[in-house]
């Protein structure tokens, strides 16, 4: 196998995760983002528990944000928790109801899977994805 077969193959197997992860997302009545939205309200720090914070996450518009985030808040998976800061953004945290949700997160099996990898193989996938992540940021956000 040459180099540029096995990067297309390489990128290939990028794709097809990236497809499965999004169809899996469809779960629970939720949409893709709004269980990326749970997670990142799960696991980062409290301050960082706002919507312009997830917005800049996910590297989405804040009105597409807002909208996923109030979607959250009328399914009751998601509160806000008053202002922080010296400005007007609020706090996000999750119900109870929405920590009951994310045990059945569709991600589960893709965790469950990394947790065989050996740490150096963790370790050398994360680097790739995040030089994926990287190459796929719009031209502006790489300056």
């Amino acid at each position: 196998m040459t180099e540029t077969d096995s990067t297309e193959t390489l990128t290939g197997l990028f794709e097809q995760v990236a497809r499965r992860l999004h169809s899996s997302g469809f779960a629970a009545q939720l949409f893709p983002a709004q269980w990326s939205a749970l997670r990142y309200i799960h696991q980062a720090a409290v301050e960082r528990r706002t919507s312009i914070d997830l917005a800049r996450f996910q590297g989405l518009a804040s009105g597409a944000v807002a909208r996923t985030v109030r979607t959250l808040i009328e399914k009751g998976l998601v509160e806000k928790k008053g202002t922080i800061g010296r400005g007007r953004a609020e706090q996000l945290q999750l119900t109870e109801k929405g920590q009951q949700m994310l045990k059945r997160d569709p991600l589960r099996s893709l965790r469950r899977a990394m947790e065989d990898l050996s740490l150096h193989e963790r370790a050398v996938l994360a680097k790739g994805l995040e030089t994926a992540i990287d190459a796929t940021r719009p031209q502006r956000d790489r300056l």
